[in-house]
């Protein structure tokens, strides 16, 4: 017997269930429509706090490159000693770096779900576990340092110069951890511009004290080394006052959180989002280490190549970082707001924005990286290696905005640690992996440069993957 659907029993379930398949392809069209009609104000909104983060770290690197030239005229064993130094003062300063993942995503999910005092009482609670941290990590580089320095295998005056830099450097530990959670806890709540003045007038001051300081100008005693980590140390202290001054001064839009910020609560919370990131740092560090260890193995001349080198691109590696830090603010935000999907898309859109950009910045770097480097140092076989090792980290600038955005993105989001399985497989696994197969197997110094394309291959794939997937959006649900 055949019925219409008129006189069917279930036809009214049914023309209920089209009714509502229709209306739902419609809501999505209008959300495709509404979506690519925000396109112009999104982009904006990502440049908005993209632009004082990337302006900021690209004032940092255009000092760390006048800086390298003053270092880079007492010699590449000076640049040496300065690029071993820096190394091991940011591997130690692993606990405070996984601190500022925990306040970026905790500040920036309390600032989109417009609960502003739990914002304060955040950054006052990573603030007291910050300095106390960094009181810590003070004493091993104080006693330390000279057996920490000879891992690299430098020769005795340069690793004599690195461990008094590292000493130096490491006395102004306190002022690196306000600057880290200060600066952490701005650019979450959406505040990248006042980071980016502060970062102006202390990078001017840092400069002019390693000019007096490394030659002994002007009554300034002659340090060398050493007068580049005291002048880092003391735009340390003028950044860190600058930003207390305002914090305390409410001045700035996050709050002092007050007495009762560090409650158990919030140390779990800031545990369980920090210590997979100061994994992640650990195992790069260690990882970095590693990889310039062999490239020291070669000679001081790439080593001091390298360290060149990372300097002259970071030009373009910056527009990556500005990127990570706004991918991270508005994906915080928005998952805060409880709009997860919009906190998707901004992050697809920080990402192809970073890879357009540093895609530009690389090809105008690698032009001019011969003449860039012969600036900076007066030694044709470092040249030589700078820009083999210029060329070779430039193809890779795509690959590289991929993974400082996303990663960041993941981070914002509470998901740490997947940048940290993607560090270990990337940068230990594959990087670390071939530099040493290809050492073992007589290859030249080039190939171990070679070796990091690999790196960034991996962690691009491993990194788009995961946040295609969307399994971060419920992150810090499990930390409550």
């Amino acid at each position: 017997m055949y019925f219409c659907a008129a006189e069917h029993p279930n036809s009214e379930i049914a023309n209920n269930r089209v009714i509502n398949m229709k209306q739902q392809q419609l809501d999505q069209v209008d959300s495709q429509i509404t979506a690519l009609q925000d396109v112009p104000t999104v982009n904006l909104r990502i440049w908005d706090l993209a632009w004082p983060a990337i302006v900021s770290n690209l004032l940092f690197a255009v000092i760390g490159i006048i800086s390298i030239k003053i270092i880079g005229s007492l010699g590449s064993e000076a640049i040496a000693a300065v690029t071993t130094g820096h190394r091991i003062f940011f591997g130690v300063q692993t606990v405070l770096m996984a601190l500022s993942a925990g306040t970026t995503a905790m500040v920036a999910r309390a600032w989109g779900a417009e609960n502003f005092v739990e914002a304060g009482k955040v950054t006052s609670a990573s603030l007291w576990l910050g300095n106390l941290v960094a009181v810590a990590l003070t004493l091993p580089c104080l006693f330390f340092s000279e057996a920490i320095a000879g891992v690299f295998g430098l020769n005795a005056d340069t690793t004599a110069s690195a461990a008094e830099f590292i000493k130096m450097l490491s006395i102004f530990n306190i002022a690196f951890a306000v600057n880290m959670v200060l600066g952490a806890a701005l650019r979450a709540s959406g505040d990248t511009k006042t980071p980016l003045w502060i970062g102006a007038i202390t990078n001017i001051i840092n400069v002019i004290l390693v000019y007096l300081l490394v030659f002994g100008l002007y009554g300034f005693p002659e340090m060398g080394v050493a007068g580049a980590a005291l002048a880092n140390g003391l735009s340390f202290t003028c950044s860190a006052i600058i930003l207390l001054a305002l914090w305390y001064g409410k001045k700035i839009r996050v709050s002092v959180g007050g007495k009762g910020s560090l409650t158990r609560v919030r140390f779990k919370q800031l545990f369980q989002i920090g210590y997979p990131a100061g994994l992640e740092q650990l195992v790069f560090q260690c990882g970095f280490i590693g990889f310039l260890l062999i490239i020291a193995s070669y000679g001081t001349a790439p080593y001091a190549a390298y360290g060149i080198g990372v300097q002259i691109l970071s030009l373009s590696m910056v527009v990556g970082f500005g990127f990570s830090v706004a991918g991270a603010t508005l994906v915080g935000q928005y998952l805060g707001a409880q709009q997860p999907d919009m906190a998707e898309r901004q992050g697809w859109r920080a990402t192809w924005l970073a890879i357009a950009s540093m895609m530009a910045m690389s090809f105008v770097v690698m032009g001019f990286a011969g003449d860039i480097a012969s600036y900076l140092i007066d030694d044709d076989q470092v040249v030589h290696y700078a820009v083999i090792f210029i060329y070779i980290l430039g193809i890779a600038q795509p690959l590289m905005g991929i993974e400082f955005t996303l990663s960041g993105c993941l981070r914002g989001a509470g998901d740490t640690r997947y940048p940290l399985l993607t560090t270990m497989v990337g940068l230990v696994g594959v990087r670390v992996g071939l530099a040493a197969l290809f050492t073992y197997l007589g290859f030249s110094v080039d190939w171990i440069f070679g070796a990091l394309i690999g790196d960034y291959i991996i962690k691009a794939l491993m990194l788009t993957h995961r946040f295609r997937s969307g399994r971060w959006k419920n992150k810090m649900k499990r930390y409550h």
